[in-house]
């Protein structure tokens, strides 16, 4: 099952969602992240301009962050399963960046990866 606004069939059905997808995340990484939400998001980061103390706003951004996500990834594909996979799969993979277990290239493969993922499990036959 697909979403109604995407046309044809395998290959080419892929290709929109994946281009679909990769446009949200662009969307979702630079414009709908706002200033206060990547800055707030990094546990190392001293924020002086609210009240919570950084050990807690940090999980309070990055959720957010991550839901922004979720939330373009159920409306492009109708799949609520994939938005909830999306959450948790970019939260983590912020995180792993966060705590400089990767780097920004590698932030971006994966979650290119998991959008490619998801194009699959959509795809799927049955």
């Amino acid at each position: 099952m697909h979403p109604w606004w995407f046309h044809g069939t395998g290959f080419e059905l892929g290709l929109q969602l994946f281009f679909a997808l990769t446009i949200a995340h662009a969307l979702g990484d630079y414009p709908l992240q706002t200033d206060f939400m990547a800055r707030g998001k990094n546990r190392h980061v001293v924020q002086s301009y609210v009240d919570l103390p950084a050990r807690t706003l940090w999980v309070y951004c990055l959720s957010a962050h991550a839901l922004t996500h979720a939330a373009l990834v159920w409306l492009i594909t109708g799949c609520a399963g994939l938005g909830a996979v999306e959450l948790v799969l970019h939260w983590l993979i912020d995180w792993l960046k966060i705590e400089r277990k990767i780097n920004f290239h590698v932030d971006q493969a994966l979650h290119l990866i998991c959008k490619l993922g998801y194009v699959l499990i959509l795809l799927r036959p049955g």
